[in-house]
């Protein structure tokens, strides 16, 4: 039987985005995305849960020390914490900065820098609100 061990490291940041469709029609816009579309934008205190998996290495009883992870997360929030995601990065230039693609996009930020790591990330989870949130993975890093 394979032994699985996951740890999941929380952190919160700020944000802000808007929703909108250049090739569509004010009306349009407003229709299929109600009040976030205002171009002054809309902000959320988000929380990241990202969850990495490996072995436990037998010397430190960790997958990683959370000293080493940390940092890393931190690293990749900087890009987007406290900016309107639509201006301030390139990141949403030709997507909309929704929760689903902003996890996505978090995702394949922090699995880039983890990769020089004993561990992998195994999923994102990005909560927008207290009651919102959208977990992302890759099927290959699963179980």
């Amino acid at each position: 039987m394979a032994e699985y061990t996951t740890l999941t490291k929380k952190i919160e940041f700020s944000s802000s985005h808007r929703y909108w469709r250049k090739e569509w029609t004010e009306s349009k816009n407003l229709e299929v995305f109600g009040k976030c579309t205002s171009k002054y934008g809309h902000g959320h205190n988000y929380v990241l849960e990202t969850t990495v998996e490996g072995p436990v290495d037998s010397d430190t009883g960790m997958i990683i020390n959370i000293y080493r992870l940390k940092p890393i997360l931190k690293d990749t929030l900087k890009e987007f914490d406290h900016k309107f995601l639509n201006e301030d990065t390139d990141f949403f230039d030709d997507q909309i900065p929704t929760t689903e693609n902003f996890a996505k996009v978090l995702y394949e930020c922090i699995s880039e820098k983890l990769s020089k790591e004993e561990c992998k990330l195994q999923k994102v989870r990005l909560y927008e609100t207290k009651d919102l949130f959208v977990d992302y993975w890759k099927e290959e890093n699963v179980g």
